[in-house]
């Protein structure tokens, strides 16, 4: 298999999970901007993401989020999904909404509250059984604003006692994916602040436990893809959250602020055989102004751009260059995959793949945001909390 040739083959493995709550409404801390034609149910949402699959051809699961997405009966939803040709992916859960969580929810000073967050979580193993997913998304908005507020140490052992019953309730194929954040809500403490403590308790915990990397989640000037790198060494990067940032967790369309950077993590990615595992490439992503289907659609797009640039780094030469100390070289090799155009070769790639080369072009010659505007009358929008 030529150079060129297998580079087209790991771009059509590609998947990249969207989240159900994308497709909703969202806004800022101060409005929230609605849409014609959101979806009211999670079964819409799943048709909206089967639309972005269909014209990307590399989206196949959507993540759900509890209890933005609950359902009677998960294995029917599951089968509506199937029937639009996606399956549900990570089971995200909630422990930040509930007026009781308002002192924290894993890590509350409260064992009524701790018990009640634990129980929500082995919900969402209950639904990961019934919808067949395997990973469980763990993200806590706990922590502290003053100091003196509550105990740090006492914090970080109810949080790994909560987490080691979670753990032990997963299956054969199950995982839990722990996502860090270094503040918000909580300002002077936060009980998951950095990949470091989140890569603590997941060591602990053992195999089943690995570490989310959201992309937003960061200090200003945060080298993310040393972070990558070290967790794919160690074997502990179980997934990323993609988005994009210019002050903090700003959930904007991944690589809109720093394309660059994007390149670089999907570089480390491929460099430490991140791609070809089971790490998982999830959006997560509020679009607050501009239309939801076509900012996933381009979303999905930058991504497999970052990802074809990256394949097309010439490792050879770059080992050479780095053997050597040629620093100049070394880093020329990369910028020159980085300055790479390559738009016609994923539109070779699409065109192989039986879909049109231009996914946003296709998707709005089909007719699906004109008939969702006119179906999707009545009942209540989803919405970012709903």
């Amino acid at each position: 298999m030529t150079e060129l040739a297998a580079v087209k083959a790991a771009l059509k493995t590609q998947a990249v999970e969207t989240p159900s709550w994308a497709y909703g409404n969202s806004g800022t801390r101060f409005k929230v901007f609605a849409q014609a034609g959101v979806p009211r149910t999670p079964q819409e949402k799943l048709d909206d993401a089967a639309k972005v699959h269909e014209f990307t051809g590399v989206a196949p699961t959507v993540a759900l989020h509890i209890p933005w997405d609950r359902v009677d009966d998960y294995a029917a939803l599951a089968k509506h999904a199937e029937d639009r040709g996606v399956r549900l992916g990570a089971i995200n859960s909630n422990t930040f909404q509930d007026y009781d969580y308002k002192l924290g929810s894993i890590c509350h000073p409260d064992a009524a509250v701790r018990r009640k967050a634990v129980d929500h979580l082995l919900e969402c193993v209950d639904i990961m059984d019934a919808t067949g997913s395997t990973d469980l998304k763990l993200w806590f908005a706990d922590g502290t604003n003053y100091p003196g507020q509550d105990d740090i140490r006492s914090r970080q052992d109810r949080l790994a006692e909560g987490l080691a019953e979670v753990c032990e309730r997963l299956g054969d194929g199950q995982r839990m994916l722990l996502e860090y954040k270094f503040f918000e809500p909580a300002f002077y403490t936060t009980d998951v602040p950095d990949w470091g403590t989140a890569y603590a308790h997941c060591l602990k915990l053992g195999p089943k436990a690995q570490v989310v990397v959201d992309t937003g989640h960061h200090a200003p000037g945060t080298n993310i893809e040393f972070i990558v790198a070290t967790l794919l060494r160690e074997g502990k990067l179980g997934g990323f959250d993609f988005n994009s940032r210019f002050y903090a967790d700003d959930d904007l369309m991944v690589g809109a602020a720093d394309p660059f950077q994007l390149f670089r993590i999907m570089y480390e990615v491929v460099r430490g055989g991140g791609f070809s595992s089971e790490v998982a490439f999830m959006l997560d992503q509020c679009h607050n102004i501009e239309a939801k289907i076509p900012a996933i659609i381009r979303s999905v797009m930058n991504v497999q751009e970052a990802t074809a640039k990256a394949l097309l780094v010439d490792g050879e030469a770059l080992a050479a260059a780095q053997r050597a100390g040629d620093v100049l070289e070394a880093n020329a090799v990369l910028m020159d995959a980085y300055n790479t155009d390559v738009r016609p070769l994923l539109r070779e790639v699409r065109e192989e793949m039986g879909l049109d080369p231009e996914p946003l072009a296709a998707y709005r010659r089909c007719g699906w945001a004109e008939r969702i505007v006119a179906e999707r009358v009545g009942g209540q929008q989803a919405g970012w909390g709903a």
